[in-house]
């Protein structure tokens, strides 16, 4: 077979000009104790793929297996005048749902937003059966005449209103009704898109750490509304609680990594300490 040695020459040229070029843009912009290893790592994962390619879901791989559950959140951004009075109708109407079999969901909580975004209403809900579990809820509160009078009287003391479609992380337990007197704490991520598996494995780990003080109370990934969102939700008796709960993580082994390696996954992070309402199930 004949080889053409020129063209092997210049083609070896090239990609040493090409490995040079990418080291030099790697020590003008590198600190000076960069070494030859992590250059070679950097110039390497512009050619590896670093993530097999899957014919499933993420959702399929994070989520429970064992049941359907489906959640909705729902933020309620209200007038501060009409804050009381849109309290006042949410504790007579939404227990009344929860409590009827007829419907298959359950409020798991409600909460006003203390710390946080202002004069904030946040309800969560489970709808056990998945999407047509919703859909049938949906359906049948069109039919009720009192949510619907509900409804219209709740526009007029809204400011906005936004709302999420979750499924529950697997790792994570499911929420139970708890006594109180608790404060709650919500955090959102916005993810990178493309890195929730990756969180997901990390959070499998690190959960165990957060689990002694009962303080974990529910784990959430968004499938409708703002995508690669996650929603973790926290138990706390009041904020020095919280503030001990959460240095104490820092004294197990393996939880510095967990945060050194999901940090660099999040776009956008938010915190709300949440008050319940009188009639949330998660007091």
């Amino acid at each position: 077979m004949h080889v053409n040695l020129s063209w092997l020459k210049v083609e070896e040229t090239l990609t040493s000009s090409l490995l040079v070029f990418v080291r030099g843009i790697v020590m003008l912009n590198a600190p000076t104790s960069t070494n030859k290893n992590r250059e070679d790592s950097w110039f390497k994962s512009l050619f590896v793929r670093k993530v097999d390619p899957r014919k499933d879901a993420h959702s399929q791989l994070l989520a429970k297996k064992e049941d359907t559950n489906l959640y909705k959140i729902q933020f309620h951004n209200v007038k501060p005048e009409c804050l009381d009075a849109y309290n006042k109708a949410s504790e007579e109407v939404l227990p009344s749902i929860n409590a009827d079999s007829h419907y298959p969901c359950e409020l798991i909580g409600t909460w006003n937003t203390w710390y946080g975004e202002q004069d904030q209403a946040v309800h969560l809900w489970r709808y056990r059966g998945g999407y047509p579990a919703l859909t049938e809820v949906m359906n049948k509160l069109r039919q009720n005449k009192e949510f619907m009078e509900y409804r219209n009287e709740r526009g007029k003391m809204l400011l906005s209103r936004r709302n999420q479609l979750l499924l529950e992380f697997s790792f994570w337990n499911e929420p139970t009704p708890r006594p109180g007197p608790n404060i709650y704490e919500l955090r959102s991520y916005q993810l990178r898109p493309g890195t929730m598996i990756e969180w997901g494995n990390y959070w499998a780990r690190a959960i165990e750490f957060r689990q002694q003080n009962s303080e974990a109370v529910g784990g959430f990934f968004s499938q409708i509304g703002s995508l690669y969102m996650v929603h973790h939700l926290w138990a706390y008796k009041d904020l020095q609680s919280r503030e001990d709960t959460r240095n104490a993580a820092w004294q197990h082994e393996g939880w510095d990594e967990v945060v050194y390696y999901t940090v660099p996954l999040i776009q956008h992070m938010e915190s709300r300490i949440m008050i319940p309402m009188k009639t949330s199930p998660l007091k």
